[in-house]
């Protein structure tokens, strides 16, 4: 299996699926862009959270369960590389895409549009999909828990920064503007980011 934990390829991963279009991003584009700033962060800490308990749930479970059949991890693998491949290739279909974005706003108090983003990405089906692709790719069966923890922790952190970074640039008219102008720039990132992710999984050497 593998020898040690890949964090740096884990956090690329997860920072490339967090900054690309999807429920999550769209969500606080639309609302920080409809009813400002801090409806915005508050929709993102709530979506922070939600992928905390994914990533949380998928590095824990998924952990033990090839810890006790390591079948399981080459099972898990393919998958993960797999979906990885066919979110690069929705990431080209969006970028060579003549449509505008279409995004979604919510509304309410501030701990109302916390829990909004709470259960908008615990109810996304893709969110525990991704996850689980993401720690199957860097994590060796029989990783140590405080190594988990330190995953956990740095994938948290990536996420926070993203998601409230999306809530302060679409809160501002001119850097929506610019964004959507480069649009297509940022999905063809994307989309080589992912199926990266995904070669780097399939040509991983076994130990």
């Amino acid at each position: 299996m593998f020898t040690e934990i890949d964090l740096p390829l884990i956090l690329l991963a997860a920072l490339v699926a967090s900054m690309s279009p999807g429920p999550a991003t769209l969500a606080i584009a639309g609302t920080s862009m409809a009813s400002g700033r801090a409806s915005g962060l508050a929709l993102a800490s709530g979506i922070t959270t939600g992928a905390l308990i994914w990533s949380i749930v998928a590095a824990l479970g998924l952990g033990a369960l090839m810890l006790a059949n390591i079948w399981v991890f080459e099972v898990i693998r393919y998958i993960g590389a797999g979906y990885l491949m066919f979110l690069a290739y929705k990431a080209m279909r969006s970028a060579l895409s003549k449509k505008d974005l279409a995004t979604r706003s919510f509304a309410g108090s501030k701990p109302l549009l916390y829990t909004k983003g709470v259960a908008l990405h615990l109810t996304n089906p893709k969110a525990i999909l991704f996850f689980g692709s993401l720690f199957s790719l860097g994590i060796p069966p029989g990783t140590e828990f405080q190594d988990l923890a330190l995953v956990i922790v740095a994938i948290g952190l990536q996420n926070f920064l993203v998601f409230h970074g999306y809530a302060l640039l679409f809160s501002s008219q001119a850097m929506t503007r610019s964004y959507v102008k480069m649009r297509r720039w940022f999905e063809s990132v994307f989309a080589l980011g992912f199926a990266a992710a995904s070669v780097k999984i399939l040509t991983a050497k076994l130990s």
